[in-house]
């Protein structure tokens, strides 16, 4: 008998689909194209209606606010106008100082940009905003004004009116037209990444994740961390719903981190044990690992919700309460095997070294189910409005290289001082806009990963947006009448700009089209036709924008190596710090480890400069796997340095256990030498690093065997004393950037005592 096929789907319901998919794709798109259009045209027709002199301000405040979800439009919104208004207090300030003096007042304004230019780079996030419009606002009022000072003061009133105007407008619509809320969106990125992670150390405990695996997902991590606390910050303006979830979405984040950093750690060490045939610890601790994945679970399926991860949580605190207790019968009978193998005693140098690896890895298993509870715990607690995790806050917070941003802040200065003396020599009656335009463009391009290149991008599309608001101007306008025409005239040029910017390839050509098609063709309450004025004007425009991506690339351009090399020193200051920083907050309650911590400083620290530094590699995959392998190095070097202080801050008041003994001496040498390796890595600093790891590895096993402490004394030095191990199989890993060194120094296999643990 054939079987009968499927019934087809009625064509109603593959049209509903059909459409439904397009709402979710491309419908989005579009919808904000309306938004943004919608936005602007509401702006000016207030503008005009309040009889404000430049309606064509608002406008273009409308295209640098507008975001697709509402939260950014509403955090952007609020730091423009925070900036806006120190902008405003300062220029009022400089035209008061100079308006006698061109010279004077060109050079504090180029100085004045140059300052905000700089803390926009520096601060990679919305706050950045408040940077930019305190330096554009000072150019885009002070520099008119400083033409006519007596009438300085209404005409900075007005134009922040106007500004005004625009945020308005801009943050009405997108919360009342189709709002698309941040909160959501966070919502779906937390759920994701949680089962992204999941999925992730199922594979790589079955050993399903090769090395180039590693790196895209460990590249896609650090690439959730920024975008969450991008989201997180954002959503705060949204909702008192996501107000009262904040805490607990940067503490989700800080856990992540922590959490995946002790993964990794645990994956590269077995690795390691893999590739140097260290069967017999790898066989003892397999079990243990086939016991994760189904954590993970309920009832056999994987978790999907906030709720669901409760019961995810509860059942890792359970397995890793039994953990400490399983862990020593399997040491006692791995010691026993070592014991009764003829070839192999339990206290030779390879029975040490096994025990040793199963010390460490045991360890790293512990601190990871520990750092998994905790991040699961908290993704838990976001299922309720309210929950005691929310008053433990460690926040991730983006900064650029501070000597980058000075460098981005000076090239502004330069490039505002250069064309301001050439108006003050040309007399140029678009002189004006020449200087103005170009404080807006360093400070918009700064904080691109590219910026000559959004530069470059930008002055394409004004020179599109000068030939189309010529036939808006000339052609267009003079045949209209009403504003409803008006604005038929104005949104078909519109929305191509718009449309440009929901492209990221093509997201520098649309801003500068629509910004500055705003600023050459947008209306005027008294509109004047005048060829001339309007070609100087895009003429400054072009030639601004010109001159500022040609200052980006050959200025200290940030996309040279120079400041790669910053970064990357900066990524190993890490351990550095790591190595040498203050310990007060270390010595607080895990919980209460909030934005100072050491802690949380390393571990946000590192990820943010790794984005910087794969924003800077773009396609180049040599650089990017440069960058993932000082990462790793950083993470498990710095993270294990943090570990063993903390144990040592914790030690018993006892004269054994005193600052100054030997073996304490010894371990404070290792941490000396370590720092100054990632300081200014060179192989003589390599050698004495592993020198001093193991001299203290050999004093720490001499104080065990010294005498018989109690056991949780015991079980502390034997985590000091894993925690040292860690260090140096993480020196002397075959993937790490030490790895040619460790090869010279003939750091493998049997080549010292301490040295059979790692290939």
């Amino acid at each position: 008998m054939q079987a009968s096929s499927p019934p087809a789907q009625p064509a109603a319901e593959r049209t509903f689909a059909a459409l439904a998919d397009w709402a979710r794709t491309d419908g989005l798109v579009w919808i904000y194209v309306f938004k943004a259009i919608a936005a602007a045209l509401l702006s000016l027709a207030i503008a005009m209606k309040l009889d404000l002199p430049q309606p064509r301000t608002a406008m273009t405040t409308v295209f640098i606010v507008m975001q697709p979800q509402s939260g950014p439009v509403f955090a952007k919104s609020f730091y423009r106008l925070c900036g806006t208004l120190v902008g405003l207090v300062v220029m009022l300030a400089l035209i008061g100082l100079f308006a006698q003096q061109p010279e004077l007042f060109i050079a504090s304004t180029a100085l004045w940009v140059g300052i905000c230019t700089a803390g926009a780079a520096r601060n990679r996030n919305f706050r950045s905003y408040g940077f930019v419009l305190a330096g554009y606002t000072a150019a885009l009022i002070g520099i008119p004004a400083s033409q006519h000072p007596d009438g300085a003061f209404m005409s900075a009133t007005t134009r922040v009116c106007e500004i005004s105007v625009g945020i308005l407008a801009s943050g009405f619509v997108s919360a009342v037209v189709f709002p698309q809320y941040t909160g959501d969106l966070l919502r779906s990125t937390v759920r994701r990444r949680f089962s992204s992670f999941v999925d992730y150390i199922s594979a790589a405990l079955a050993g399903q994740v090769d090395r180039s695996q590693i790196e895209a997902t460990n590249l896609r991590f650090v690439a959730d961390i920024v975008g969450l606390e991008a989201s997180r910050s954002t959503a705060v303006f949204e909702a008192p719903d996501a107000r009262m979830r904040s805490g607990r979405l940067a503490r989700l984040n800080t856990e992540f981190m922590s959490a995946s950093t002790r993964f990794h750690a645990l994956h590269q060490l077995m690795n390691r044990l893999r590739s140097e045939g260290a069967s017999a610890t790898v066989d003892a601790l397999e079990p243990y690992f086939r016991e994760i994945a189904p954590l993970f679970a309920k009832a056999g399926e994987p978790v999907l919700t906030a709720a669901d991860a409760a019961h995810v949580a509860r059942q890792l605190d359970a397995w890793r309460e039994t953990l400490p207790v399983r862990a020593r019968e399997t040491r006692a009978a791995l010691e026993k095997e070592l014991r009764a193998t003829p070839s192999q005693d339990a206290h030779s140098t390879g029975g040490t070294a096994t025990l040793l690896d199963f010390d460490t890895a045991t360890e790293l298993l512990y601190r990871f189910i520990r750092d998994m509870h905790e991040y699961t715990a908290t993704y838990a607690s976001l299922a309720v409005d309210t929950h005691s995790r929310e008053k433990w806050i460690a926040r991730y917070v983006p900064k650029t290289n501070g000597i980058a941003a000075g460098v981005a802040g000076l090239r502004a200065a330069i490039v505002i001082g250069l064309l301001g003396a050439f108006w003050l020599a040309t007399a140029w009656p678009s002189g004006t806009t020449l200087v103005l335009t170009a404080a807006a463009t360093c400070a918009l391009a700064s904080s691109a990963p590219q910026p000559a290149r959004m530069a470059t991008q930008m002055a394409i599309g004004t020179v599109l947006a000068s030939l189309v608001g010529m036939i808006l101007v000339f052609g267009v306008f003079p045949h209209i009448d009403g504003f409803p025409m008006l604005c038929v005239a104005l949104t078909p040029a519109l929305a191509f700009g718009v449309f440009l910017t929901t492209r990221p390839p093509y997201a520098g050509y649309g801003m500068g089209y629509c910004i500055f098609l705003c600023f050459l063709a947008g209306p005027d309450n008294v509109m004047q036709y005048n060829p001339d004025s309007y070609m100087n004007d895009a003429l400054a425009l072009a030639m601004s924008m010109g001159v500022t991506a040609a200052a980006f690339a050959a200025f200290l351009p940030p996309s040279a190596r120079w400041l790669r090399e910053r970064l990357l020193a900066d990524l190993r200051r890490a351990v550095v710090e790591a190595c040498r920083a203050r310990l007060t907050e270390l010595r607080e309650p895990r919980e209460r480890r909030g934005l100072p911590g050491l802690r949380n400083r390393f571990e946000s620290g590192t990820r943010d400069l790794v984005f910087q530094l794969s924003a800077l590699a773009g396609n180049d995959q040599a650089q990017r796997r440069d960058t993932l392998r000082w990462l790793f190095a950083t993470l498990e070097v710095g993270n294990a340095a943090l570990d063993l202080r903390d144990e040592l801050a914790t030690l018993p008041a006892h004269p054994r256990y005193a600052k100054g003994t030997a073996w304490r001496d010894a371990i404070d040498a290792t941490l000396q030498s370590v720092s100054a390796l990632f300081d200014r890595p060179a192989a003589p600093r390599h050698a004495a690093a592993l020198a001093a790891t193991r001299t203290a590895i050999d004093a720490v096993q001499g104080v065990l065997n010294g005498f018989e402490p109690p056991r949780e004394e015991r079980r502390q030095l034997q985590r000091i004393l894993s925690h040292l191990h860690f260090i140096r199989t993480a020196l002397i890993d075959p993937q790490s950037p030490f790895a040619s060194w460790a090869e010279s120094e003939g750091a493998h296999p049997g080549a010292s005592p301490g040295a059979h643990h790692a290939s």
